[in-house]
């Protein structure tokens, strides 16, 4: 289970806040931002304090106070104003084709839920926020025992096993780990292993270079990293960095 991690950068009238726990990753901003053309393995909620929020995807332009951008879809994203982003494991909530909006009610409610994003962001109260979210969307059905555990171990950022070991200690075939990740989740468990990854790295990057947030979460270099989070999150691990 990965530990709860936070940090909090202020530059220039700009902040930035991060905490990521098993539960879930947040991450806010004291202004706009928009990120380029990507496509994560989580849910995202876009939660707008302000101005609107825009997501762009193949079949249109949607805009609200809050959004709720399915995993794996392809999209760009821009807000208006400062924002609260949160992600959730792709088995967290019920599925959905595309984007869903969250209007001004909804957002306070998961907003309230969540409590200080700033300040205290420690203690932003993520499981609270899920719950909402849930409550507002809808849960996903349980995962499959064996491949809650074996994504957890999978996925864990001081674990580097092998597939076939990790389909071996629930006792079924790679093969088998496989299907239902794909049945169950729609990823394939080795962007889960990026994505678990890329989650480590940031919680790093206050306290390290780039290079060695990379290097200690297990990517090959810097340059792998900023590659994986600009293809999963539509943003560099640099630009976290207020200016």
């Amino acid at each position: 289970m990965a530990p709860t991690r936070s940090w909090a950068l202020e530059r220039n009238d700009r902040r930035v806040d991060f905490l990521t726990d098993p539960t879930a990753t947040m991450f806010a901003e004291s202004g706009p931002f928009q990120v380029t053309r990507h496509r994560h393995p989580a849910w995202k909620v876009v939660l707008s304090l302000a101005g609107p929020i825009e997501v762009r995807h193949a079949d249109g332009v949607m805009a609200s106070t809050g959004m709720i951008v399915p995993p794996q879809l392809v999209h760009t994203c821009a807000t208006s104003s400062a924002y609260v982003a949160l992600f959730l494991d792709p088995w967290k909530l019920r599925s959905a084709s595309g984007p869903c909006r969250l209007d001004v009610a909804e957002t306070q409610r998961v907003l309230d839920a969540l409590g200080p994003t700033s300040e205290a962001s420690a203690h932003a109260d993520l499981a609270a926020a899920c719950a909402e979210l849930t409550r507002l969307h809808g849960e996903a059905a349980s995962l499959d025992p064996r491949l809650a555990h074996a994504v957890g171990e999978y996925t864990r950022p001081d674990h580097d096993a092998g597939i076939e070991a990790v389909a071996a200690g629930v006792g079924i075939s790679p093969s088998r780990l496989r299907a239902l990740a794909r049945d169950a989740v729609g990823i394939p468990l080795t962007r889960l292993r990026q994505w678990a990854r890329l989650r480590v790295a940031v919680a790093d990057l206050p306290r390290e270079t780039v290079a060695a947030a990379a290097a200690s979460a297990g990517f090959a270099d810097q340059a792998h990293l900023t590659r994986t989070a600009r293809r999963l999150t539509g943003r560099t691990p640099s630009s976290v960095f207020p200016r």
